[in-house]
């Protein structure tokens, strides 16, 4: 009977024991509460708002950054692509063009004249020697007699009249306008044609040829005739 008495009152002491020890706790740390009145929760939410609205703004901005960047990308594209398309119009002579070079006078022998002797027309086969000797010695574009000269451009006889791109000189004196690549290959090629046999050559044709120094601004126009290719078509 007193062992079951002991044995209760154990058990008892425990129990007091434990909840003593709960309460302890539970008064040693209290539950921190939120003490804030109701306009300090409305600024604090004022402050989230403008924080999310300031997000949504830089969100906003990088957006239509790169929409920018994505059309600057694009225009670049179409912008080269057209830069392309007019250096090739320029390379194949279809637009005026303007840089250093030298001009080249083909005129008839002052003796030939004061004798009474007709001007003839400068032979095909000479005018294509002097073309020749040009681009061998840095022409870069040229027109003869306001005729520019392209890869397709033909010069031939027609009808005893020489012709360039069908059209037929019949101005003497007549003018070869070459240009270069700049002012230092225009001056070698003044100097090349001064000296080049094809001059000779026009000399004993009754033409003389004046070659001027280089000059920093020649003016070329454009081949007015139609371009045809024969050897290409468009792809679908």
């Amino acid at each position: 009977m007193k062992k079951r008495a002991k044995i209760s009152f154990t058990v008892i002491t425990m129990i007091i024991g434990f909840m003593l020890m709960i309460q302890f706790k539970s008064v040693k740390e209290p539950v921190v509460r939120d003490t804030r009145d109701i306009w300090e929760l409305r600024d604090d939410l004022l402050k989230e708002k403008e924080m999310h609205s300031t997000l949504l703004q830089e969100i906003r901005s990088v957006d239509e950054t790169l929409e920018r960047y994505e059309s600057e990308r694009q225009t670049s594209k179409e912008q080269a692509l057209k830069e392309t398309v007019e250096e090739l119009k320029m390379k194949a002579g279809l637009t005026p063009i303007t840089g250093p070079g030298i001009i080249l006078t083909v005129e008839p022998v002052l003796e030939d004249i004061m004798l009474g002797n007709p001007v003839q027309s400068v032979s095909p086969e000479l005018l294509k020697w002097l073309l020749n000797e040009l681009n061998q010695y840095g022409a870069y574009q040229l027109s003869i007699d306001h005729q520019r000269v392209v890869n397709t451009s033909v010069i031939r006889d027609i009808n005893g009249e020489t012709t360039v791109n069908t059209v037929p000189i019949t101005n003497i004196p007549f003018e070869i306008k070459v240009i270069t690549k700049d002012l230092e290959s225009a001056e070698k090629l003044s100097n090349q044609m001064r000296v080049s046999k094809v001059v000779e050559a026009f000399y004993r044709e009754k033409f003389k040829i004046s070659i001027s120094a280089e000059e920093e601004e020649i003016t070329l126009p454009a081949y007015n005739r139609n371009i045809r290719n024969k050897l290409m078509e468009p792809v679908e």
